[in-house]
C-alpha cells in the first residue's frame, strides 16, 4: 500500500476515527497496546509515542525503560467491532530505542533480520497459517466455563455447531479488515474450530495472525462466548494446532517446485526440510511455548510427535500437501496458536535455510502411520520424538546455536527465564489430578 503519514491522517479524518491503538507485541506473545486520541495522531506518525519498557515482561530494565513506537503506517485499519462514530483504529508498531536503533526484545524486529538474511540469499518467504480455537460458554457472572454447548464435530454444520454465527462473524469481520477468508469449519473437538486466511509475506501474516486472535476474542465475547487459543484445554479430545504453511520464493518463482524433481519437489524443497527436522526439537520452544503445549503433542489425537516428513501421511511432522507449481509448500504441523508468530516464524525460516545454505539432506520419506508403530519399530526407522515437555524443549533451544542467535542475546535470556518459571511454577504447584488422586488413599 505505501501509506504516507499524510495519508494516515488523511483517512483518521475521513473515516471519523477519534481513538487509535499503538499495538505491539512482547516475547511472550501477548498483544499490548497504547491508545491515543485523534489529537495526538500526528505525534504517533511522526515516532513520537513513548512506552515504560520496564513495566513489559520481557522488555527493557528499570535503568533503561524509555523506548518508543514507530508504527507500521500500511497497518492501518478500521476495526469493524467497534462504535461507527467515533471510530477505533490501529497501528502496529516497531519498537525502538532512544537512539534511534531497533529494541533487540521486539520480536517482530527478530522476525525482519530473518527476512531481510533470506532476501539478502535472494529468497521471499510466504506463510499461511490454519488457526484453530476453543468457543466456550460463559457462567452468568461472566466467567469463562469448559461448555461448548454443540455436539457437533469435523465439518458438522448447525444445529450441531453452536458456534456457527460467530464463526460466520468472525469471517465477515476479519473481511472487512482486508483478510481472505479460504475456510471456516467445525474441527474434531466439540466447541472447536478453524478459520484460515490466505498466505502472504511472513511478516504481514505473523501481523494478522495476532490480529486474527484478537478478533476472535473480541466477537466471542460479545457474543458471550470465550474464545481460547490454549493449545489443549480438554482432557480426551484433540488439541488446537497452528499448522505453518511454507514457501520460498525467488524472482517470483516458487523454488519449492521442480517439475523434474523427486515428487515434483527441488533439492532446496529437501534441504528445507533437512534443515526443519534438524533443529525442530529447539525450534519447539518457540512454535510450541507452554506447559499446555506438551499435552497436545501425545500419540492418539492427530497431532505430531514424531520427527519425520511425508508427502501425504498425516501422521508425521512435516506434511507436502499435494499442489504443486506456485502453490508448493511445506507443512510443518507441531505448532500451536498459543505460539508467538514473530518468533516461531523467524525460527522456522532461520532453521530451513540452515538447511538449504548446508545442502543437508532429509530422511526417507515415512509413509505408514506412525502412531501405530511400536517403539521398535520408530528405532528401526530411525525415527526420533519432539520434546515431551517445556522444560525439554527449552533445553533444547538453549543448546541449538543457530535459534539462540536468531533470538539475540536480549530476547533469548529473557525468554528462556520466562519460560523457566512457568516451568518451575507448573513444577512445584498441586493440581487436582494429584489431589483427586492421592489425597484420600494417603
Amino acid at each position: 500500500m505505501g501509506y504516507t503519514k499524510e495519508d494516515i491522517l488523511r483517512m483518521a479524518e475521513e473515516q471519523d476515527v477519534e481513538f487509535i491503538r499503538m499495538q505491539f507485541t512482547d516475547i511472550f506473545g501477548q498483544l499490548k497496546n497504547v491508545a491515543i486520541t485523534r489529537s495526538q495522531l500526528k505525534k504517533a506518525v511522526s515516532n513520537q509515542i513513548m512506552v515504560d519498557g520496564s513495566s513489559i515482561e520481557g522488555f527493557a530494565r528499570i535503568n533503561e525503560s524509555d523506548q518508543y513506537l514507530y508504527p507500521d503506517l500500511d497497518s492501518w485499519t478500521v476495526f469493524p467491532w467497534r462504535p461507527q462514530h467515533g471510530r477505533v483504529a490501529r497501528l502496529i508498531c516497531n519498537v525502538y530505542n532512544p537512539d534511534g536503533t531497533p529494541f533487540a526484545g521486539d520480536p517482530r524486529y527478530v522476525l525482519k533480520k530473518e527476512i531481510d538474511r533470506a532476501a539478502s540469499m535472494g529468497y521471499e518467504f510466504d506463510v499461511g497459517p490454519e488457526c484453530e480455537f476453543f468457543l466456550f460458554e460463559t457462567d452468568e457472572n461472566g466467567n469463562t466455563t469448559t461448555k461448548t454447548g454443540d455436539r457437533a464435530g469435523y465439518f458438522d454444520l448447525a444445529p450441531l455447531d453452536h458456534g456457527s454465527d460467530t464463526r460466520r462473524e468472525i469471517c465477515l469481520d476479519l473481511e472487512k479488515m482486508g483478510y481472505e477468508i479460504e475456510a471456516s469449519h467445525h474441527e474434531v473437538a466439540v466447541g472447536q474450530h478453524e478459520i484460515d486466511f490466505k498466505y502472504g509475506p511472513a511478516l504481514s501474516t505473523a501481523d494478522k495472525i495476532m490480529t486474527f486472535k484478537l478478533a476472535v476474542k473480541v466477537v466471542a465475547q460479545k457474543n458471550g462466548l470465550h474464545a481460547t487459543f490454549m493449545p489443549k484445554p480438554l482432557f480426551g479430545v484433540n488439541g488446537s494446532g497452528m499448522h505453518i504453511n511454507m514457501s520460498l520464493y525467488k524472482d517470483g518463482r516458487n523454488v519449492f517446485y521442480d517439475e523434474n524433481g523427486d515428487k515434483r519437489l527441488s533439492k532446496e524443497a529437501y534441504s528445507f526440510i533437512a534443515g526443519i527436522l534438524t533443529h525442530v526439537k529447539g525450534l519447539a520452544a518457540l512454535t510450541n511455548p507452554l506447559v499446555n503445549s506438551y499435552k497436545r503433542l501425545v500419540p492418539g489425537y492427530e497431532a505430531p510427535c514424531y520427527i519425520a516428513w511425508s508427502a501425504s501421511n498425516r501422521s508425521a511432522l512435516i506434511r507436502i500437501p499435494a499442489a504443486r507449481g506456485k502453490a508448493t509448500r511445506v507443512e510443518l504441523r507441531c505448532p500451536d496458536p498459543s505460539a508467538n508468530p514473530y518468533l516461531a516464524l523467524a525460527g522456522c525460516l532461520a532453521a530451513g535455510l540452515d538447511g538449504i545454505k548446508k545442502g543437508l539432506t532429509p530422511p526417507a520419506e515415512i509413509t505408514s502411520n506412525i502412531f501405530a508403530m511400536t517403539k521398535a519399530e520408530r528405532k528401526k526407522h530411525d525415527i526420533d520424538a519432539l520434546p515431551a515437555s517445556l522444560k525439554d524443549a527449552i533445553t533444547a533451544l538453549s543448546e541449538d546455536q543457530l535459534l539462540v542467535d536468531v533470538l539475540g542475546g536480549h530476547c533469548f535470556s529473557q525468554y528462556v527465564a520466562g519460560k523457566e518459571k512457568e516451568w518451575d511454577d507448573f513444577r512445584t504447584s498441586v493440581s487436582d489430578w494429584e489431589l483427586k488422586s492421592y489425597m484420600n488413599i494417603y
